[in-house]
């Protein structure tokens, strides 16, 4: 499976929409370790300080790749987190977490 360049995407995102950021040389490194959508969502949220409004109408539109599904999973595994503090921490549905533990099971 190919997975999306998201250094590329992201940077012409920010070339489009905001190119003064793209100046700054600290953006252009950290554009560079974009790897998964988690990194992605990271980087954002430090390039673009969001109201708790704004955070909360984002995550509804939030998706996860798989690596990030099963770092999430493996990580609750190893810790011994349970569904609900994942939920909370990371603010997911509790059915979606169970949902991934259903779908990803032999992969944990």
């Amino acid at each position: 499976m190919m997975r999306p360049n998201y250094s590329k995407i992201y940077r012409d995102m920010l070339q489009s929409e905001h190119p003064e950021k793209l100046k700054d040389p600290k953006i252009q490194r950290q554009l560079k370790k974009l790897n998964t959508t988690e990194d992605v969502l990271k980087f954002n949220e430090k390039l673009f300080q969001q109201s708790k409004e704004n955070q909360e109408n984002n995550q509804k539109l939030k998706t996860y790749d798989k690596k990030t599904i099963l770092k999430l999973l493996q990580y609750q595994d190893k810790h011994g987190f349970s569904t609900s503090y994942m939920s909370k921490k990371y603010k997911i549905s509790r059915t979606t977490f169970l949902n991934w533990r259903k779908l990803f099971k032999e992969e944990i």
